[in-house]
């Protein structure tokens, strides 16, 4: 059975509703925060997960969303989407979408401190990739950080683009994103923008409280590294597309 405070944000997305601030059982840091994500993660039937999103790498995102580095959370494998995928705009809660660098794992990698050449030796696959974000925030203050972490810091689902191999010689750090609506470029940054190099952040990922409170990170699982623009937030029906420099092109319908 649930807790109290795992119940509340449950049943705020069941009914498609802000998540509300949690008052007295809100968790009381970010380690609590990491703790009961996981409890959401285990009750939901995603345990372990198909794999983590990192959000804030940058700044300026940790600036907007109080925190002091970027913050980790589970996704489900219902919620990973092979591109083109299409979305209902009417299912989700004011929707949005980001730039977003994604691999698969070839091999675990342990929680606790790991350093970019071990990160990058657990490396199968890399891939562009759309995150789709939800505002189920009224007030990020009044909320608090370890609620937000406990909610999955907005995600809702991943759109994962082609595999391929191209990635193994190119210089990850410079390659440039780009992500469309419509066909408008709307906003473009390259691989450094993810904590300096993508694999650096797969390497705060394995060190991360996101990655004790699940037991490390696995093999096969899907890490979606951050974003390399700030989140676009949609108006309603369109067509979203990012392409990566090396790693393609994928894109997704909301209707």
């Amino acid at each position: 059975m649930s807790s109290p405070a795992a119940e509340a944000i449950l049943a705020a997305r069941r009914a498609g509703r802000i998540v509300p601030p949690l008052g007295a059982l809100a968790p009381a840091d970010v380690a609590a925060g990491y703790a009961l994500q996981a409890e959401i993660a285990a009750s939901l039937g995603a345990w372990p997960p198909a794999g983590f999103k990192i959000g804030a790498t940058t700044r300026q995102m940790q600036a907007y969303l109080g925190l002091a580095g970027p913050a980790g959370g589970f996704m489900q494998a219902a919620n990973l989407h092979p591109g083109p995928a299409a979305f209902r705009v009417a299912a989700l809660l004011a929707p949005g979408v980001e730039c977003e660098v994604a691999l698969r794992l070839g091999a675990d990698l342990p929680a606790g401190p790991c350093t970019r050449a071990a990160a990058a030796a657990a490396v199968a696959e890399v891939f562009c990739g759309i995150e789709v974000v939800e505002k189920r925030y009224d007030d990020l203050a009044e909320l608090g950080t370890p609620t937000l972490i406990a909610d999955q810091v907005f995600h809702r689902a991943a759109v994962l683009g082609p595999s391929g191999s191209a990635w193994r010689g190119a210089d990850l750090g410079a390659i440039r994103g780009r992500i469309t609506v419509d066909g408008v470029l709307r906003g473009e940054g390259v691989g450094a923008d993810l904590l300096g190099h993508p694999f650096e952040a797969l390497s705060w990922l394995a060190g991360s409280p996101a990655a004790a409170a699940f037991g490390g990170l696995r093999a096969g699982q899907v890490v979606f590294l951050g974003s390399v623009t700030p989140p676009i937030w949609l108006d309603g029906p369109c067509e979203v597309a990012v392409e990566f420099d090396v790693l393609g092109r994928v894109a997704a319908r909301f209707a």
